[in-house]
Parts: C-alpha cells; sequence; structure tokens
C-alpha cells in the first residue's frame, strides 16, 4: 500500500480533506462570499502528521481553486492566516487578514 497522502474535495462540505490509508487525516473548510471572495475558516491535521506539510498543502489547494475561480481569500482560521503571512505565493488572492 502506498504511504502518499491524497487530497480531495469535502463530499459534505465546502472544502478539501488529506486521507491517508482511507482515514481522513486532514481538512480545511470555507464559505464562498458573494461571487469572488471566500472566507477559509477552518483547518485541521491529525496531530502525527503536522510535520508532513499537510496543513499547507490543504491551504494551497484552496488557493489554487480560489484562483482558478478568480476569488480572493480571507483568512479567518489562525492556520490558514499564518501560512498567507509566511508564505508570498498567496499574495496575489490575499484580501484581507482578520487578526484577534
Amino acid at each position: 500500500m502506498s504511504d502518499e497522502i491524497k487530497y480531495f474535495v469535502l463530499p459534505e462540505r465546502d472544502g478539501f480533506e488529506a486521507v491517508f490509508h482511507g482515514q481522513r487525516i486532514g481538512e480545511i473548510t470555507f464559505v464562498r462570499v458573494g461571487a469572488d471572495k471566500l472566507i477559509i475558516d477552518y483547518t485541521a491535521v491529525a496531530p502525527e502528521f503536522r510535520k508532513r506539510n499537510v496543513g499547507l498543502t490543504l491551504v494551497r489547494n484552496v488557493a489554487n481553486m480560489a484562483r482558478a475561480q478568480h476569488r480572493h481569500v480571507i483568512t479567518l482560521c489562525p492556520f490558514a492566516r499564518a501560512m498567507f503571512n509566511r508564505f508570498s505565493e498567496f499574495d496575489d488572492i490575499r484580501l484581507m487578514n482578520v487578526h484577534q
């Protein structure tokens, strides 16, 4: 069996999931706002997979989808906000940061 982590669109709501050996090990969710924005509101990764860039890959999946749909992103989720702040690759779709 492969040790590859696979990523899929969440079947029950807007988001993506990370799956390893048939088990969900991570997910990210977002809310669409109007025709041109979305809000990333939640990201979670199982503790044993946190050093494998699963969370960052989930954020990248949402970012790529946002680009394809010509949307800008608001990062309400603290993890997604940290990734947007750390990596300039997200600057083109960043709308604003929500600070707590």
